[in-house]
């Protein structure tokens, strides 16, 4: 690549695009989404961060964009980065864990949102049943998912 300015050469980085999921906790269970755009399936609620945006930002402003609910992040849970974990581009997602109260209604990228329960939960898109079940055995067992778990 060369500079517009000056046309010197310049190294180019190709990095993650840092993303956010957010795993909605309600007096039901979990909100999930049904994406409107492709990969179709059910997800968590998430996206990706704008410039200057911090991450809990990002992470308030997608569940709220996606699920009409405004939540109230209470953890980072973990960061997921494998690099196959999103077919379009390799990205990093820091998950929080958030409460909202009230009924999810789908907006922006969501076709439908929906709460559901551990024993209901649908086929998930992305790494997301991963990041699901890691989740479900933290509530059990307070233990944190491993940073060099494959």
């Amino acid at each position: 690549m060369h500079c517009p300015a000056c046309g010197a050469t310049v190294q180019t980085f190709r990095n993650p695009a840092p993303t956010v999921d957010i795993i909605i906790e309600t007096e039901g269970g979990v909100v999930l989404i049904e994406r409107k755009n492709p990969p179709h399936g059910w997800a968590l609620p998430g996206g990706f961060v704008d410039y200057g945006e911090c991450y809990e930002d990002a992470a308030r402003r997608e569940a709220e964009e996606e699920t009409g609910l405004r939540v109230t992040l209470t953890e980072q849970f973990h960061t997921y980065s494998d690099p196959k974990r999103d077919a379009r581009q390799h990205t990093a997602s820091t998950v929080f864990i958030a409460t909202a109260s009230g009924s999810p209604v789908a907006a922006d990228d969501a076709k439908r949102a929906e709460v559901f329960r551990r024993d209901t939960l649908p086929a998930l898109a992305f790494d997301h049943a991963r990041i699901l079940s890691d989740y479900f055995q933290f509530k059990e067992t307070g233990r944190r998912p491993r940073p060099d778990r494959d």
